[in-house]
């Protein structure tokens, strides 16, 4: 369900928002927000609600490993997108998950007229990083629907 009204989107927005993404914010088109889910000193995994406001996606990226790797997405409230390069954008919307396999170039974030969150899981593995690439256009993200 789309929600372009703030205060109808935290309602169902079970996780919460956090706080302004200022760390990543570089690596972004809009304003995201970030809430941490597990402390990743006591957990060998990484999870965090990442809340986009409408419009607001990051740059294509890679989650890079020589082993294991890669990330899952957990739609969790309003409606997003998702796209690997050279693949056709997937329409997000609550309870869908999403297996990004290391070393697969993508990005993710909010359609036009709808706030969105997504339980980001950093799957552990060896060797990873992430490389932050090119932004996502207007012009290529303004062709969704």
């Amino acid at each position: 369900m789309k929600y372009l009204n703030l205060q109808d989107f935290e309602k169902v927005n079970s996780f919460g928002m956090g706080s302004l993404n200022v760390e990543f914010a570089k690596y972004f088109i809009g304003n995201s927000y970030l809430k941490p889910l597990t402390d990743p000193k006591k957990a060998s995994i990484f999870m965090a609600n990442v809340t986009f406001e409408p419009s607001c996606r990051n740059y294509w990226h890679i989650h890079h490993a020589t082993r294991g790797g890669g990330q899952i997405l957990i739609c969790t409230a309003g409606e997003g997108w998702y796209q690997e390069e050279g693949k056709q954008p997937i329409s997000l919307v609550q309870g869908m998950v999403i297996t990004i396999p290391a070393n697969v170039k993508h990005w993710h974030g909010a359609k036009k007229d709808s706030w969105f969150s997504h339980i980001a899981v950093e799957c552990s593995g060896e060797d990873t990083y992430n490389e932050w690439c090119e932004p996502v256009s207007d012009v290529e993200y303004d062709k969704l629907s």
